[in-house]
């Protein structure tokens, strides 16, 4: 994925669709629950790959007001105001990437020599407005705590152009954008790096550096059982795409994700 982890894209589906919904409904108001199920995902081994990989992703979830405990999230809070608006801030754990084949997290053989991207601690901060019931505009930043690797940034619309009482179509387009330190943590190749790995030296910019885009529709089996398809493809800028450890711009991923809630 493009954000370099892929199960920070991959964020309780269904879950943050009917989140999108209440936002845009004045009169909706969180309750208690907890929602567990499982994700299948077949997406790039990291961002830049050209070999994809299967990964299944545990989705746990519970809430109680505005309060909730997220398995990819981590824990946080949101709030929300009546003319749409709403925060959400969390204090989460990022998983790093690997320079390895890696069944759980991002990483690939062909990074060699790059060395490991460590686990770290970090928390985010989003904006968001509901517009409207089916069009939400939200701006987050994810910050590291426990290690220095630099600050991501997306900006999003999501669109709404279909729902009922048991269907959900949701579509998401973001601009993702990070800091010089977080470029070069994921996309640089520095003096030691390029001596283990033989790439070549490369000092990626800040700014923005990709996009990404995702179809997912939502299906509401009983008040209990829901499952959610999401198809997703990325796309890197040249700040990025101009890194040696790219060896593809462009990618695509599948999910397939069914959970219980109770």
């Amino acid at each position: 994925m493009i954000t370099g982890k892929i199960t920070l894209h991959m964020v309780c589906f269904s879950l943050a669709l009917s989140a999108a919904a209440a936002r845009a409904d004045d009169s909706a108001t969180p309750s208690s629950s907890v929602t567990v199920g499982i994700a299948g995902i077949n997406a790039p081994r990291y961002s830049g790959a050209d070999k994809q990989h299967w990964q299944l992703t545990p989705i746990i979830q519970a809430r109680d007001g505005a309060f909730f405990l997220d398995s990819q999230k981590g824990i946080g809070y949101d709030l929300q105001a009546d003319n749409g608006l709403y925060l959400e801030h969390t204090l989460g754990y990022g998983l790093g990437r690997s320079d390895r084949n890696s069944s759980w997290r991002d990483g690939d053989d062909r990074l060699r020599g790059m060395g490991k991207i460590v686990a770290t601690v970090n928390t985010a901060l989003a904006v968001g407005w509901s517009v409207t019931p089916w069009f939400v505009l939200e701006g987050k930043a994810t910050l590291p705590l426990s290690d220095s690797q630099g600050v991501q940034y997306r900006t999003s619309v999501t669109l709404i152009p279909w729902q009922t009482s048991d269907d959900t179509v949701a579509l998401q387009v973001a601009g993702l954008f990070g800091d010089g330190r977080y470029m070069n943590t994921w996309y640089g190749v520095n003096r030691e790096q390029s001596a283990r790995s033989g790439y070549e030296r490369y000092d990626a910019a800040g700014g923005f550096y990709g996009t990404d885009a995702s179809l997912t529709w939502s299906h509401q089996f009983t008040p209990a059982w829901a499952a959610s398809v999401i198809g997703d493809y990325s796309w890197l800028d040249k700040h990025a795409s101009d890194s040696p450890i790219v060896a593809r711009h462009n990618g695509a991923s599948a999910t397939l994700a069914l959970n219980y809630t109770f």
